[in-house]
């Protein structure tokens, strides 16, 4: 693979010229090749409600896609050459893979069945790790195989389609904004724009954000700090990346970290900082961004400052304040009998343990509808990585404990989010119990149909062989249908969101992009791009979105009764307008 990637004829490519603006279900992008607005994946349904639809009522998803289709982005050479010598020498740097296998162990010389039981699964093992190994060059190979074929580009262009959903998504596959922290740190905007004061200060923020490692949960201020503070080992990265301290390698994202470390150390050395032209993109994430918008939706306080929808000091970790409530809970039943309950031993064994990590993948997992188990499997896993609880039996009981307290936690925390999940569910289950997808209209208007239908066999016999096709059936997955709607319904909100915000930006004279809850701009852009995503988050929850769901399947099933909608809180939308770490 790795020999061969160079020769590969690699579809959808990035484009030299601007895309074809969106004009249908199979009219825009690439100008020869095979363009569709969605992925459908075979979902007949899906295809027949997005063509059937106006134009006109696509229009504002037809215009985002092509914005994001018009930002035009080239390789950073520098980056590109060190990702080159790292490669070259063997990978292993920056969360690139080994470009050597494991050897094997060796067979044991012994007729002892334990000893050749052990040197058997501990080949399993090694095979197992050089096939993930494989996969892995060979990823990396095609992005780079891309990446060295665009490099003497001035600039190109990355079409988008939607997923069911309604995200985009680039069309090409490999080398892409959306792609690992290699790809992030190859590509940068092609257009230049000067940092300007603000620019350079966002510069040192995206920097911090970049190096992780709990400086990104500080206030802007102690972000900027760290940057300062770090001055030496930034422009010792800059100069020397791979001679030198390398410091950058020690970041959460390294290559963006270097490409970061370049472009401050080349302001910084500047007579005039501000005048220096940047082509980074400076990105703005939302904060656990699904939990944002269920805090929207059910208007609730308690979880609206969990997730900074409102102002504050620093931001609000939403990890650490879920972590802090199992805590507590943990703490009173260490505090009783353990006679009277087999809980107070294990609350006892946990209380040590419990951090933002241990529950973070829980956190992270309960916006698309987490259940007890896959809860319980979360924080086995976490606990079994650190070594805590030896035995196994009392690890796994241990996990069953610290799950049902994290969702107890969460659901105290976010009451809202999970009242409108369960009519979210409860609505779905009635529309798959008449044997019907569930489907609704996205607030930019796009049609969204659930494709979950059971599959049937098709046998089709030749002279050579039999073939078996499977395709949809007239059935739907009823259990399916219920459990994706909550967390697919919000996918298409936040999907709603990013695309308002790229034709906001769009008009505004911004270079944007877009990674589902992560918003992109240049540096000396940032500042109004906050305040546009900020707009558009508060326009989108003004409407009304659940009244008009609800009105929706009212209309389309005038026979089912659907139960009435959640209560929702007091909390003031408005207040997002000024909460500085919303996105950050």
């Amino acid at each position: 693979m790795e020999k061969t990637a160079k020769h590969m004829v690699i579809p959808y490519m990035p484009m030299l010229v601007p895309p074809l603006n969106w004009t249908g279900y199979e009219r825009g992008a690439y100008l020869f090749l095979p363009s569709y607005m969605m992925r459908t994946h075979g979902a007949k349904q899906q295809r027949e409600v997005l063509k059937r639809a106006p134009k006109q009522q696509l229009e504002p998803v037809f215009r985002a896609l092509d914005t994001l289709g018009n930002t035009k982005w080239r390789v950073n050479k520098r980056i590109l050459g060190i990702v080159d010598r790292i490669w070259a020498s063997g990978g292993r740097l920056a969360d690139l893979v080994d470009r050597e296998d494991v050897p094997l162990p060796e067979e044991p010389d012994t007729e002892d069945e334990a000893e050749i039981k052990k040197w058997k699964w501990k080949v399993k093992g090694v095979k197992k790790i050089n096939s993930e190994r494989h996969s892995q060059r060979c990823d990396i190979e095609l992005k780079l195989a891309v990446a060295r074929k665009m490099k003497d580009e001035e600039g190109f262009y990355y079409p988008h389609n939607l997923d069911f959903r309604g995200r985009a998504y680039p069309m090409h596959p490999y080398l892409n904004h959306l792609g690992s922290d290699l790809c992030r740190g190859i590509l940068e905007f092609a257009e230049g724009r000067p940092l300007g004061e603000s620019g350079l200060r966002w510069l040192k923020i995206h920097l911090a954000n970049l190096y992780g490692g709990g400086v990104d949960k500080l206030s802007y201020d102690g972000r900027i700090s760290f940057a300062e503070n770090h001055l030496e080992d930034i422009f010792d990265s800059a100069d020397r990346p791979l001679e030198g301290r390398r410091w950058w390698l020690g970041a959460e994202d390294p290559f963006q970290c270097l490409a970061a470390c370049m472009n401050l150390a080349e302001a910084l050395r500047s007579p005039y900082p501000e005048t220096t032209v940047s082509h980074m993109p400076i990105h703005q994430d939302g904060s656990c961004n699904g939990l944002q918008h269920y805090a929207a939706l059910g208007r609730d306080k308690l979880g609206a400052a969990a997730v900074n929808l409102v102002t504050g000091d620093k931001p609000a970790d939403v990890y650490s304040g879920i972590a802090a409530r199992v805590l507590d809970i943990m703490k009173r039943d260490a505090a009783k009998d353990p006679a009277t309950d087999p809980n107070v031993m294990r609350a006892r064994m946990l209380i040590d343990q419990v951090d933002r990590k241990l529950v973070k993948q829980t956190v992270m997992t309960s916006v698309y509808g987490v259940t007890y188990i896959g809860a319980r499997d979360q924080i086995k896993r976490r606990l079994h990585e650190r070594g805590a609880i030896e035995d196994d039996a009392e690890c796994f009981a241990c996990a069953c404990y610290a799950a049902k307290t994290t969702l107890t936690a969460l659901g105290e925390m976010f009451e809202a989010a999970r009242s409108i999940m369960s009519w979210l569910g409860d609505c779905a289950k009635i529309i798959a119990n008449e044997n019907q997808p569930v489907h609704w209209t996205t607030p930019l208007g796009l049609p969204v149909v659930q494709p979950y239908r059971k599959l049937g066999r098709h046998m089709i016999k030749t002279s050579l062989q039999v073939l078996t096709l499977k395709r949809e059936t007239d059935k739907v997955m009823t259990k399916r249908q219920r459990t994706a709607f909550p967390p697919n319904f919000v996918h298409s909100l936040d999907g709603s969101h990013m695309m308002m915000t790229a034709i906001a930006c769009s008009e505004a004279g911004l270079n944007f992009a877009g990674v589902h809850d992560s918003y992109w701009t240049h540096a000396c852009d940032v500042d109004k791009m906050n305040k546009i995503l900020r707009e558009k988050f508060v326009e989108l929850y003004e409407a009304p979105i659940l009244e008009n769901l609800l009105e929706g399947f009212q209309k389309s099933f005038p026979n089912l009764k659907f139960p009435p909608l959640p209560e929702r809180g007091d909390f003031d939308l408005r207040e997002v307008l000024d909460s500085t770490y919303f996105f950050n």
